[in-house]
């Protein structure tokens, strides 16, 4: 089977934020841990050691998340996002009514949207896959992990502007 190359948009911002955020983890991070886990070795039987395993789970999701960062990263398409056309894409803010209720959200990845106030769905979630490419006017259902089939409808379709 072969496997989905996943590209992410993202800003200039946010790639930056990224970049820095990555730099400061995998090179100040990594040698705080490290001497966490030292200090916390010196203090002798491992087994009932708390501080020294704990300083290895924090070294496991700092290391977790420099695995996110870098292949976050190296997929990316960093730009301005997409000028609306009325077509769902990554990196639009979407106005859609939800099972009824109108909603409005940033279509893309949580890392664009770190400084907005709008709810942030991924294009690979069930909604963003159900929407992905409608239209204005357009309708359409998706399935939730639970099972539920909820329907949606596509009110409009603007650029993301930050905000």
């Amino acid at each position: 089977m072969a496997e989905e190359k996943s590209v992410t948009f993202l800003t200039q911002e946010a790639y930056d934020r990224l970049a820095a955020e990555l730099e400061e983890i995998s090179t100040v991070g990594r040698v705080e841990i490290a001497k966490k886990i030292e200090a916390a070795r010196e203090e002798g039987d491992l087994k009932e050691n708390g501080g020294y395993h704990a300083a290895k789970d924090e070294q496991g999701k700092q290391e977790a998340r420099i695995r996110q960062l870098e292949a976050l990263l190296k997929s990316a398409t960093v730009g301005e996002a997409p000028a609306s056309r009325g077509v769902v894409e990554p990196g639009t803010v979407v106005t859609a009514l939800i099972a009824g209720d109108e909603e409005v959200f940033l279509l893309g990845s949580r890392e664009i949207g770190a400084n907005s106030s709008l709810d942030v769905y991924s294009e690979a979630s069930p909604l963003g896959a159900a929407i992905m490419g409608l239209k204005e006017g357009e309708e359409t259902s998706f399935e939730t992990p639970n099972g539920k089939t909820i329907s949606v409808s596509v009110v409009k379709v603007d650029t993301y502007t930050g905000q």
